[in-house]
C-alpha cells in the first residue's frame, strides 16, 4: 500500500506517517519542514516529499515522480483566531482559507487522478463544523468547507472511498497556543489511532472523542438563537 500524507511534519500527520509505515505501507510524508522531514525519512518505508500545499505546482512538480496512490490524507491545516470581530482582520481570514481549504483542492487536482481504482481519499476537518463557536470565525469557516467538500465527493466519486475525520481537541504544537480549556483532548497518537481504525474500515465519517463529538452533534439540535446565548456566555 502506498499512502500519501500532507501536513506530516507534526502532530496527527507526523503520528499516521510513523503508524501507517511501522504496518508496512509505504509512507510519502508531505511537507514544508525539511529538517523534520528529514528526520522522518530515517524510518523505514517513509519516503518525502516537499512541497507548499498552497501552492499548485509546487505540488505537482514534488509529486512528479509518484504514479500512483493507494490512500491520500489531506492533513495539512492551520488555526488562527479571530480576536476582535468588529475590526475584522481580512489578511487573517485569508491565511487561514488558503491553508485549510484552498489548498485542499490544488491537492485534489494534482493527487486525486493518481488514486487507484478502489483507493481512498481521507480529508481531516474538525468538529468546529457541528456548531459556531467563539473566535472561530476563519477556522470554522474553512474547515466548514472541507466537510462540504468531503461529502459532495463521496457523492461524486464513484470508485474512490472518501472519509471525513471531525477531530475534537488534540493536543498538538498548533494547539499548545490556545488560550482557552481544551476539554477531553486526545493525544496525537490516540487521535491517529481513531483515524486509522476509521479509515481501515472504509467509514464515511470518523469523529473522536465520542463523548465529546456526540455532545456536540446534540447540541445541534437546539435552536439556533439559544445555542448563540450559550456560545456568548463562553466568551465571558
Amino acid at each position: 500500500m502506498i499512502t500519501l500524507i500532507t501536513g506530516a511534519t507534526s502532530g496527527i500527520g507526523e503520528k499516521l506517517a510513523i503508524k501507517y509505515a511501522e504496518q508496512g505501507d509505504t509512507v510519502i510524508a508531505c511537507g514544508r519542514n525539511t529538517q523534520k522531514l528529514a528526520e522522518l525519512g530515517k524510518h523505514n518505508n517513509i519516503e518525502t516529499s516537499q512541497f507548499d500545499a498552497t501552492n499548485l505546482q509546487d505540488i505537482k512538480a514534488a509529486t512528479l515522480g509518484y504514479t500512483q496512490f493507494d490512500r491520500v490524507i489531506l492533513n495539512a491545516g492551520n488555526c488562527e483566531y479571530v480576536d476582535d470581530a468588529r475590526n475584522f482582520d481580512s489578511a487573517l481570514f485569508e491565511r487561514v482559507i488558503n491553508v485549510n481549504l484552498l489548498s485542499m483542492g490544488y491537492c485534489l487536482e494534482a493527487l486525486l487522478p493518481k488514486i487507484v481504482s478502489g483507493g481512498q481519499l481521507v480529508l481531516v476537518s474538525s468538529s468546529v463544523t457541528y456548531l459556531p463557536l467563539p473566535r472561530s470565525e476563519a477556522y470554522g469557516a474553512s474547515k466548514a468547507g472541507v466537510s462540504y467538500l468531503a461529502k459532495s465527493l463521496a457523492i461524486d466519486l464513484t470508485d474512490v472511498d472518501v472519509t471525513l475525520v471531525h477531530p475534537g481537541f488534540v493536543k498538538t504544537p498548533l494547539t499548545d497556543k490556545n488560550d482557552f480549556p481544551m476539554p477531553m483532548a486526545v493525544t496525537a497518537e490516540k487521535a491517529a489511532d481513531y483515524i486509522i481504525k476509521g479509515v481501515a474500515k472504509r467509514r464515511k465519517e470518523v469523529h473522536f472523542p465520542y463523548r465529546f463529538t456526540l455532545i456536540l452533534k446534540a447540541l445541534r439540535i437546539l435552536p439556533l438563537s439559544l445555542w448563540l446565548k450559550i456560545a456568548k456566555g463562553l466568551t465571558r
